[in-house]
């Protein structure tokens, strides 16, 4: 540990921020008014509530699982979250009741999980590898924080200090205490809520101690594993027993937190641990675990993540295997994993003030997360494919159901990701209407933003401040962004000189009436990967502002691997209000590949013939909600 690692500027929280976008409004109310309530009733009637009344018997059916807590956790979280915009007595009653389930199934030691009370309580804390007792607490805790938060109401809040204070006494480096570190990460950034939320360092500490227990010789999983049955070890061997020796790099336990460099394994599991890296090398001032969260970052960013911000190439691991191995159709890049991504760069971007974190959040928020939920509200992906032959579809619900509800809730807080600030800046990250109330020194400072963001790049901002004050204001520029301009009160910057970091700093005297006007070049642009990624070799991808497009067999009639994309082929970008909820789509001229003239050949010497061919490309997020068909983001090209 060495110098102060503090955040350079802090979140604007939910509560300051309200929405009014025509893409992003549409999409919070089907969240509030669809998405939450299907979430509740699958819940209720998969058993995953009333499991709380542990009232199970054995030959009963359902057998709770020992992950169901982490599912109604985060469907409070979600529902929380929708609260603080639109208030709604039922709701918050509906929470009211879920809660006090959840209290009547806490132990009077504080322990809380249905599976090892009800089913097999013997064996409570045996397996933290494979068995989420810790992940579950997390995830409860989160939604504790959470509900607190917008509530004010501290019920779950001390139901979850109860639980954390007994973790906290069964885990440590006492004397009569035990080693151990949750199989799946969760835990270490729920804890880091928990101590910011009631001050309690002891939570800050617990969260360390969790992250300092990985990497160990022998691992804490080898350890843990000599205890175990071969019935209940069976799961873990699979996944840490290798040929060559133990290998818990699946849990990201193959070195200490702070020589980390290469990301692997479970990609989930991953991006939770980073993030709770992130927090706790703030809270503690380590630059140690910052610089491997830094080191992280470069890997999975700029070798290891899809063009739409998916992550995870991998259903062997649900995860990560080798720089530039992204294949398409096999592409496992679950939901929950972009989801991830976009929690871990929220904390980078506090930390650094880049814009290429922010760059990461809108690509992963506006392509591989919001892909994950169906226009409707109520299907859900839990894989996220690049390219797929038709057979792959969103579903109601899952046996294993993280994905749903991580959705929920990212949707439900994203007022939470607009703004930042510190004492003497504001910044907007996301370029959403609506607006935000920012205490910028003693002023209270109100910032509209009104556009037609994603499909259009232009922006207007206003400034409001209680009276005039000095501040800068931080426009990010986007990274997919070849041009912009910038003005205020129609009076031109030019943006290359006040460029920092990937934001526009404007420095100024602020009045009531102070109008900034954001012009962001939008084309239609034609992405290729790194050589080094083989699958998609002479292939180009499309997108147009934060949008990844792909082809859709519903608009394209042919197989779509005989589409051709020459370089020199005009794209227009067309908004079509009756497309897909409206959206922006892609049309031109492309060339199709014929076999009319094959006659039966499988092989012959003379090259294929092409013709004229009109395409169109849809948004990515938006695919799998019509007739169900071939889809591909890579077209070949020529």
């Amino acid at each position: 540990m060495s110098s102060k690692t503090n955040r350079k500027m802090s979140p604007v929280s939910l509560a300051q921020v309200a929405i009014d976008d025509g893409f992003w409004s549409p999409r919070m109310e089907i969240n509030r008014s669809r998405t939450i309530p299907h979430q509740y009733m699958q819940c209720k009637e998969t058993g995953r509530i009333d499991a709380f009344d542990l009232a199970w018997r054995p030959g009963q059916e359902p057998v709770p699982h020992y992950f169901w807590e982490s599912d109604v956790a985060k469907w409070i979280e979600a529902a929380s979250y929708s609260l603080a915009t639109h208030p709604d007595p039922q709701l918050d009653a509906l929470i009211d009741e879920v809660i006090e389930k959840i209290a009547g199934a806490q132990q009077p030691d504080g322990y809380l999980n249905i599976y090892f009370t009800v089913v097999e309580p013997e064996k409570r804390w045996k397996n933290l590898g494979m068995w989420h007792e810790l992940y579950c607490a997390g995830h409860l805790m989160e939604a504790a924080v959470a509900h607190y938060e917008v509530t004010g109401k501290r019920r779950l809040l001390d139901i979850m200090c109860h639980y954390a204070d007994y973790i906290a006494s069964v885990f440590g480096l006492g004397p009569h205490q035990r080693y151990g570190a949750p199989g799946h990460q969760e835990i270490e950034l729920a804890l880091v809520k928990l101590y910011r939320v009631t001050g309690n360092r002891r939570y800050l500490e617990l969260s360390q101690f969790f992250l300092d227990q990985r990497g160990q010789k022998p691992s804490v999983f080898e350890r843990e594993l000599e205890h175990l049955s071969p019935e209940d070890a069976h799961i873990n061997r699979h996944f840490f027993v290798k040929p060559d020796g133990f290998d818990t790099s699946y849990c990201q336990d193959h070195l200490p937190v702070r020589e980390q460099s290469e990301v692997v394994g479970h990609a989930v599991r991953a991006m939770y641990q980073y993030s709770g890296m992130a927090d706790v090398a703030v809270e503690t001032e380590d630059e140690d675990l910052l610089a491997a969260c830094r080191r992280l970052w470069e890997n999975v960013c700029q070798r290891r993540m899809y063009v739409t911000g998916g992550i995870g190439p991998s259903r062997h691991n649900e995860g990560f295997t080798k720089d530039f191995d992204l294949p398409n159709a096999t592409a496992y890049a679950e939901t929950c994993a972009a989801i991830g991504l976009i929690f871990w760069n929220h904390r980078m971007l506090h930390i650094d003030a880049e814009a290429r974190y922010a760059d990461i959040i809108e690509r992963a928020l506006y392509n591989g997360a919001i892909s994950g939920v169906s226009l409707d509200g109520e299907k859900f992906f839990y894989v996220n494919p690049l390219a797929s032959d038709g057979d792959h579809h969103r579903q109601d619900w899952f046996g294993c159901a993280c994905c749903p509800p991580n959705i929920a809730r990212l949707i439900a807080s994203l007022g939470g990701y607009l703004y930042s600030q510190n004492h003497d800046d504001a910044y907007i990250h996301l370029y959403i209407s609506g607006h935000a109330e920012l205490t910028l020194g003693n002023t209270q400072v109100n910032i509209s933003q009104v556009s037609q963001y994603p499909w259009n790049g232009e922006i207007e901002i206003s400034i409001d401040p209680g009276k005039p004050t000095e501040f800068g204001l931080n426009l990010r520029i986007p990274g997919w962004c070849r041009w912009a301009t910038l003005r205020v009160n129609g009076e031109e910057l030019a943006v290359s000189s006040i460029l920092r970091a990937g934001y526009a700093r404007i420095s100024r005297k602020w009045q009531r009436g102070d109008v900034v006007t954001l012009s962001l070049d939008m084309p239609v642009e034609r992405i290729e990967a790194h050589p080094n990624v083989s699958q998609n070799a002479g292939c180009v991808a499309l997108q147009r502002g934060p949008i990844v497009y792909c082809l859709e067999q519903v608009d394209n009639p042919v197989p779509l691997h005989r589409i051709v994309l020459p370089r020199d082929a005009e794209l227009s970008a067309v908004f079509d209000r009756t497309l897909l909820n409206g959206v922006v789509k892609l049309e031109g001229e492309a060339l199709l590949v014929e076999d009319s003239d094959w006659y039966g050949d499988l092989y012959r010497f003379q090259p294929a013939k092409h013709k004229p061919y009109s395409i169109t490309a849809v948004p990515y997020y938006a695919w799998d909600n019509r007739a169900p068909g071939e889809m591909r983001v890579w077209i070949r090209s020529l």
